[in-house]
């Protein structure tokens, strides 16, 4: 007993090595669960930024499908576009050749024409060369007819007076008697020349009928012809000022008035000066253009020109260079001729002329009566 009460007693304390592994093992657990948080944390932002992306790259997939739709439905309007195009192209390349082969049957004609108004001008002078000869010969015989009935009418005065002494005194001589009868065959003889005079006189007269209708004829064919062309440069000079009013736009300062284009002189010239500014030759170079695709289409039979007219206001001037209003107006015409020439128009198609302040639209006295009678006019004309 007392050495069992001397024995050590031992025992083994295993609960701080126990706390110690479960508190490790916690730790581990929390590090793990923490680690797993963050995983599922960043994991998540970026499945949420993938999403977003993708959503992102939707919508622009969206708009770039929308957009090729867009493409397309544009790409198909342009075809369709091009086609009608294409097709406007044909009908008109097939009325420009048309309008070609009537332009070249219209010379042709046209050519016909002038050759017969030639040959009727030359069978018309050869008239009137024949009816003046005619003219002549019947006045030659009604002068000789007039005198032969002079002749006769003295004749058969002597006659009357011859017979007279005759029956007073009843003593008829062999020579009396002979002079009467040659009195009587003369006034015979001058009688059957009168009747042949007359059938003469009348024979002319109708056959001066005939060349006054053959005349007539050939004038009144002479007449349409010019009438023709007249109207066929009338059809031209309209297509030259549509295409002018097509090129210059619709602007206060150039309007048609009658058969004449009308440039306000401010848009070519500045006051008192005949040089030509950068915006009316602008203008200009368009009315070149548009004159000399026109001059293809008129027949070269058609002597036509453009006439270049300037005018000013009443307002006087008196410079070294434009001692007047007329030399002005000549000057800018001239100015406008030239710059004509120098985009390629022919100069035997050119012609210039001044005015002055003589022919007036507008007879008041005002600044907007001056401003309308400040103006260049482009006439579209025969020579």
């Amino acid at each position: 007993m007392e050495f069992a009460s001397r024995r050590p007693q031992r025992s083994v304390n295993i609960w701080p090595g126990f706390v110690d592994a479960l508190t490790t093992l916690l730790l581990a657990l929390v590090f793990l669960l923490t680690v797993f948080v963050l995983a599922q944390f960043f994991l998540g932002e970026a499945l949420m930024g993938r999403d977003t992306a993708l959503r992102r790259m939707e919508g622009d997939m969206g708009e770039l499908a929308q957009l090729l739709s867009m493409e397309r439905k544009a790409n198909q309007d342009l075809r369709t576009n091009i086609t009608q195009m294409s097709q406007e192209l044909q009908v008109s390349i097939a009325a420009r050749d048309e309008l070609a082969d009537r332009g070249r049957a219209l010379g042709l004609k046209l050519a016909e024409t002038e050759t017969d108004l030639k040959g009727s001008r030359e069978a018309l002078a050869a008239g009137e060369t024949k009816i003046a000869g005619l003219v002549a010969d019947i006045a030659a015989l009604t002068a000789f007819r007039d005198e032969l009935e002079k002749k006769t009418a003295a004749l058969a005065g002597k006659a009357e007076a011859t017979d007279r002494a005759l029956i007073e005194e009843r003593k008829v001589s062999d020579s009396a008697r002979a002079q009467a009868a040659l009195l009587n065959r003369q006034m015979a003889e001058l009688r059957e020349q009168l009747a042949r005079l007359n059938q003469t006189l009348q024979a002319s007269e109708r056959l001066s009928e005939e060349q006054k209708v053959q005349i007539s004829a050939l004038g009144n064919r002479l007449n349409a012809a010019l009438a023709g062309k007249v109207q066929e440069l009338s059809r031209y000079r309209s297509e030259f000022f549509g295409r002018l009013r097509e090129v210059l736009g619709s602007r206060p300062d150039i309007r048609i008035v009658g058969d004449r284009f009308v440039f306000q002189s401010e848009v070519l010239f500045e006051s008192g000066s005949a040089d030509i500014g950068p915006a009316g030759a602008e203008q200009l170079a368009r009315v070149a253009a548009a004159l000399r695709e026109l001059s293809v289409k008129i027949p070269p039979d058609i002597d036509w020109v453009l006439r270049v007219d300037g005018h000013t206001d009443r307002v006087p001037i008196a410079t070294p260079r434009f001692p007047s209003n007329w030399e002005l107006s000549a000057a800018r015409a001239i100015s406008v001729v030239r710059h004509l020439m120098a985009q390629g128009l022919p100069a035997n198609r050119l012609v210039a002329a001044g005015f002055g302040e003589n022919q007036p639209l507008d007879d008041r006295n005002d600044a907007v009566a001056r401003m309308r009678n400040r103006r260049i006019e482009l006439k579209l004309t025969e020579r």
